[in-house]
């Protein structure tokens, strides 16, 4: 049976990059013998408080626009997921705006939840040099959080990476609440608390177009930082 997708991208003021993200993502999602085995049935661009004209080119692209003025990366995520409610579908794939995350590299991520391996999949960023395109303060905020999330949790992560897909009913199990920076590290902690069969695939990953809005700026890193280790210490020790 053909699965579908919806495809959630937060973007906040990402004019110069929305399009090309738009562009760049395949339609149909082929199995190893050549066969249909998911196609994306919409791609939701989450407009999170853009001042420039994201909206407008994203709904030119064929994207539906789903406003969330809340600034926050788990805020958008949500409002995302919040406009899939009517119509779900049997895939979630979660994709930046910026243009850094490869969308070709769709079919590689949706191969292990297709072949029935498993229920989410994280985009690796180590390989195929994405050294050179993450800041260093990124490279280690993801070094650490997941040293800490295999010692406290005894599951192997390399990457937080924002490009994942998971099962639509999984994704409504995880009961996702983070609002802001923890919103990646969330996921995977509550996948790996509930024993949600998930993998890394590894993708490719570039510069992205324009400044971060997290690891770009000192502040950025340091409140990503402190929520990722907040997050983590709650999942372990609280919740």
């Amino acid at each position: 049976m053909i699965k579908t997708i919806s495809v959630v991208i937060p973007a906040l003021n990402e004019e110069n990059a929305i399009a090309k993200v738009i562009a760049d993502i395949p339609k149909n999602v082929c199995t190893p013998d050549g066969h249909t085995g998911a196609i994306v049935r919409e791609i939701i661009v989450v407009n999170n408080g853009s001042t420039d004209d994201t909206a407008t080119i994203a709904e030119q692209n064929g994207a539906r626009v789903v406003d969330e003025p809340r600034k926050g990366y788990g805020y958008a995520c949500l409002a995302g997921i919040a406009a899939l409610e009517a119509t779900p579908p049997d895939i979630v794939v979660f994709l930046d705006g910026d243009y850094s995350d490869y969308p070709a590299d769709l079919p590689r991520l949706l191969q292990p939840i297709l072949e029935g391996i498993a229920d989410l999949v994280i985009g690796a960023r180590k390989a195929y040099n994405a050294r050179e395109a993450l800041l260093p303060q990124a490279r280690f905020g993801n070094w650490f959080a997941c040293l800490l999330i295999r010692r406290f949790f005894g599951v192997h992560y390399t990457d937080l990476g924002p490009f994942r897909a998971i099962r639509y009913s999984q994704l409504l199990a995880l009961n996702m609440q983070d609002k802001t920076f923890g919103w990646t590290i969330e996921m995977q902690l509550k996948a790996a608390k509930q024993e949600i069969p998930a993998c890394e695939v590894p993708v490719h990953y570039r510069k992205r177009i324009g400044t971060s809005k997290i690891t770009g700026t000192l502040t950025g890193s340091l409140k990503a930082g402190y929520k990722i280790l907040t997050t983590l210490i709650y999942h372990r020790f609280i919740s």
